[in-house]
């Protein structure tokens, strides 16, 4: 799957750099930015791979290659939009990683970094680091979700990790929406109403810019 070594000899030192969390409706964006100092056995795509085993493959990854994570949070998603966000939070993992790459590798297309690179189209496929990026986002991103189930019990969201799960939006029905969502997302502009807005606003729970922006998109 490794197209990583064609651009080790073009540029040198590479990152693969993916995501985990454009989808939902709930959570933060999360990335990973990888450099991979040996081959690391079973790495795919993490969608591909069971809960468990992305947990032991990250815990490899961990001790045999330089990691950086960045995330995005909800109202970073809700003021400038999740693309926008997402590139927010993978230049956040490239600052976090401890050694500098000549060059990067992001999963998709269209996306530019601020740092020198390319796109390549399904690179979680195709690539080990990429690969790698994939797993460390996700595990990141799922405890991350497991974590906020404690705060939010009732939204599921250690099962349905803030996806849009016919689970999920009868909750939202149900109980209403919170900070912790993404505002701007259609399925939950559709349950979230001004007062909650303004209760939002008044806890404490988002910021003034984050309520001016909502409540212009909700009326």
């Amino acid at each position: 799957m490794n197209i990583d070594d064609f651009y080790r000899k073009q540029f040198g030192k590479i990152a693969g750099i993916d995501e985990a969390g454009r989808g939902p409706l709930a959570g933060p964006v999360v990335a990973s930015a990888v450099i991979i100092k040996e081959h690391i056995e079973g790495i795919k795509d993490s969608k591909v791979l069971s809960p468990e085993r992305r947990e032991e493959l990250f815990q490899e990854i961990l001790n045999r290659a330089v990691v950086g994570i960045g995330l995005a949070t909800p109202e970073e998603i809700d003021l400038y939009n999740i693309f926008h966000a997402t590139r927010i939070a993978m230049n956040r993992a490239l600052e976090n990683l401890a050694e500098r790459p000549d060059y990067v590798i992001v999963d998709g297309k269209w996306l530019r970094l601020s740092h020198p690179g390319t796109c390549v189209v399904m690179g979680d496929k195709k690539s080990e680091s990429i690969g790698a990026a994939s797993i460390v986002a996700k595990v990141v991103r799922d405890r991350i979700m497991r974590a906020y189930s404690r705060v939010f019990p009732e939204y599921g969201f250690d099962k349905n990790k803030g996806y849009p799960t016919k689970d999920h939006i009868e909750k939202l029905k149900e109980h209403g929406v919170t900070w912790f969502h993404r505002l701007t997302f259609s399925p939950v502009r559709k349950y979230l109403t001004l007062k909650e807005l303004e209760k939002m606003l008044k806890e404490g729970r988002i910021s003034e810019r984050r309520y001016e922006k909502i409540k212009g998109v909700i009326g």
